[in-house]
């Protein structure tokens, strides 16, 4: 696992012990090619971060604030380490995910949700995001996701308006009231 563009590229990553499951480079890049230059001084929060390698990759590529969420203390010292390795201080909450969206107290340009497979939680925290209004005007949401998932067309004020499968995985990315197509 690296960082593979940005002011810190090639810089190698750590991942917990316990069981996550990284996001393999391909889908990195697929993911920020999609999202583009719109991490340029933007606001980030990374929700089940796990090793926080998408945090970082947001860091690397020019945003100017990464808030990491994880209720595993495998994660928290995985994140911690890997933010060493570039010289950053993490800004991390560390507990369940509803308890970071309530008390967040910024709102976010880019929200990246990944828990774990099959827990259901995607429909929540969609839900959480507009409940707690998190998300900023032009903000979007990116749900990584198993391919055979099919999450919501629209949550709220939020609406699907793209879906990429790389191999088992999707993302599926959210903004304000925009068709999917």
């Amino acid at each position: 696992m690296r960082v593979i563009t940005g002011k810190y590229k090639g810089r190698s990553l750590v991942a917990p012990k316990n069981l996550t499951r990284p996001t393999l480079d391909r889908m990195k890049e697929t993911l920020f090619n999609i999202i583009g230059t719109n991490l340029q001084g933007a606001t980030m929060l990374d929700l089940f971060a796990g090793s926080g390698q998408i945090a970082i990759e947001c860091l690397s590529r020019g945003a100017k604030r990464v808030i990491l969420c994880d209720n595993s203390k495998d994660a928290i010292a995985a994140i911690k380490l890997n933010f060493a390795k570039i010289g950053e201080t993490p800004d991390i909450m560390f507990g369940d995910f509803r308890d970071c969206l309530r008390s967040l107290n910024v709102k976010m340009d880019f929200i990246f949700v990944d828990p774990p497979y099959q827990s259901g939680y995607y429909l929540e925290v969609l839900d959480l995001i507009y409940k707690y209004n998190v998300l900023n005007k032009e903000g979007i949401v990116v749900c990584e996701h198993a391919a055979d998932d099919i999450l919501p067309q629209n949550v709220n004020y939020l609406s699907c308006y793209d879906i990429r499968k790389i191999g088992t995985v999707k993302f599926s990315f959210y903004k304000r009231s925009v068709s999917c197509e």
